[in-house]
């Protein structure tokens, strides 16, 4: 049985991939050097499906890591010298602040309990603060920050560097990257890849920055620093050989997307993710675990299950749909559910009724 993945990532691929992935094969792009013209003609497609997609100015370099891990660390080594304050309300963004630490960066934070979301109005940034670090959304806890509230924080810190962690939510979020200095997502989450690419988005004023630390004998990295990725970028190159069959999807799928329409692709995750919450809501072996509606992810839906998660996952894969267990300490007590353009409202509906009948 062909199953169906609502997990949260590595998730369902995007129903467009096995062609595109042929047509790879068939132009041999696992074979092209990344000093080809080839490779230049398909990293700029790539970039320019994503700017259009996500509406990234000419201001912001996009560059490839290993995975949106990784370039926590390029953050940290190339955007702060001394201070980074990180928003806290989840495993994802602690992940982040203990990267600083390790570091050696002296990091504040805000912290909030597993299943609470920050608003713009509570937030104490540090004076020193160099950088701010949030999580759009939070994949761990299923908290999402409002776009507003990140744009709001921005505006009233705009000498400091903004940081965006949109890993499980890229292309749902409409930042302003006129505000936004540098996000970052990975694409094996709601773009439908397989894990293995991640994609750093970063203004001018985080070149400015690491250029800055550089110059001032400031250690930035050794491996894929910003002024080396920049400088390549320039001319549609990588600094070492990235993962080209990657980049060549990534462009693709970034197509797709634009041929439906970033605002459809936002309409329609946000009516699947109003049938979960509803069903969620209202059933009685389930509840949300996010109990302010603001703070809910429309990506990553987590509830609460009466019953152990293991017995509802087994159940729903009886059916060849697959559901994520809780993070962490709440494994066997929640399900988490991904609602990624990958998916349509057929099944979620579908699941939904499986799930009621558990």
């Amino acid at each position: 049985m062909k199953q169906t993945y609502f997990t949260a990532g590595p998730a369902e691929l995007y129903p467009t991939i096995y062609q595109h992935l042929q047509t790879a094969m068939d132009e041999q792009i696992g074979s092209i050097s990344h000093r080809s013209a080839k490779f230049r003609s398909l990293y700029q497609f790539c970039v320019e499906q994503l700017r259009e997609l996500l509406n990234i100015p000419e201001t912001h370099g996009v560059y490839f890591t290993g995975s949106a891990s990784e370039v926590w660390e390029r953050i940290l080594l190339n955007c702060v010298e001394f201070e980074s304050f990180h928003l806290i309300n989840g495993s994802f963004s602690k992940k982040f602040c203990e990267y600083a630490t390790a570091l050696q960066k002296y990091t504040h934070k805000q912290e909030k309990p597993f299943g609470e979301g920050f608003d713009y109005g509570e937030v104490q940034v540090p004076e020193y603060a160099e950088l701010i670090a949030v999580t759009h959304n939070e994949t761990s806890s299923g908290v999402q920050m409002r776009t507003v509230d990140i744009h709001k924080l921005k505006r009233s810190n705009a000498k400091k560097l903004m940081a965006v962690d949109m890993v499980s939510s890229a292309p749902y979020p409409d930042l302003d990257f006129s505000l936004v200095d540098t996000a970052f997502f990975s694409v094996q989450k709601a773009f439908g890849m397989p894990a293995g690419l991640g994609v750093w988005i970063a203004g001018d004023k985080c070149l400015e920055k690491a250029e800055l630390l550089k110059h001032g004998d400031q250690h930035i990295g050794a491996h894929h620093t910003l002024p080396t990725l920049h400088q390549n970028f320039k001319k549609y190159e990588t600094p070492a050989t990235p993962n080209v069959l990657f980049i060549y999807l990534l462009g693709k799928i970034a197509q797709d997307f634009n041929r439906i329409g970033i605002e459809t692709i936002r309409k329609e995750t946000d009516e699947k993710a109003k049938l979960l919450y509803k069903f969620i809501e209202s059933h009685p072996q389930f509840s949300p675990f996010v109990k302010e509606d603001r703070h809910r992810s429309r990506t990553v839906v987590v509830a609460n299950t009466q019953k152990p998660s293991s017995e509802v996952i087994a159940k729903a894969k009886e059916s060849g749909l697959v559901v994520g267990s809780g993070y962490g300490q709440y494994k066997d007590g929640q399900i988490r559910i991904a609602n990624f353009p990958a998916t349509n409202a057929e099944q979620i509906s579908q699941l939904i009724e499986v799930l009621g009948r558990v």
